[in-house]
């Protein structure tokens, strides 16, 4: 945390484009996700909105922990995969599409700094082109 209290921690890294989530992340053919899970990439504002806004740390901070949009980084090989108890009628998401999602059905965990979140197959929501389309 700086010495101003604005709640940005020094090693945080944007994440506002899968671009820069992917850079920051780094390498991930080593991480294998298991069973039907997502590991996504919480997308986190830019500071200043399009409109010329600048977003304070803390507002921006709060995507981290509330964000429930995100990119598609890795799938587990059961992910979107029909069994017993659940059909995807060939629904299916893609590493790099925005997906969207109830915060607390995520696990959330850092990965090499850059905020993500293991969740579900069964609980993505929706996928959307553009992050910014949900509040």
């Amino acid at each position: 945390m700086d010495l101003m209290g604005s709640g940005k921690r020094e090693n945080d890294k944007p994440q506002t484009t899968i671009e820069e989530i992917t850079a920051g992340i780094g390498e991930l053919s080593q991480v294998k996700v298991f069973s039907n899970y997502l590991l996504v990439g919480i997308w986190i504002r830019p500071e200043m909105t399009k409109g010329g806004i600048i977003l304070t740390d803390k507002t921006r901070d709060e995507d981290r922990w509330q964000g429930s949009t995100a990119f598609v980084l890795k799938k587990g090989p059961l992910a979107f995969v029909d069994d017993d108890r659940n059909s995807f009628h060939g629904q299916d998401v893609a590493v790099g599409d925005i997906v969207v999602f109830r915060t607390s059905d995520g696990f959330s965990k850092d990965v090499n700094g850059i905020h993500c979140r293991f969740i579900e197959d069964v609980h993505v929501k929706a996928v959307v082109p553009n992050p910014e389309m949900i509040w």
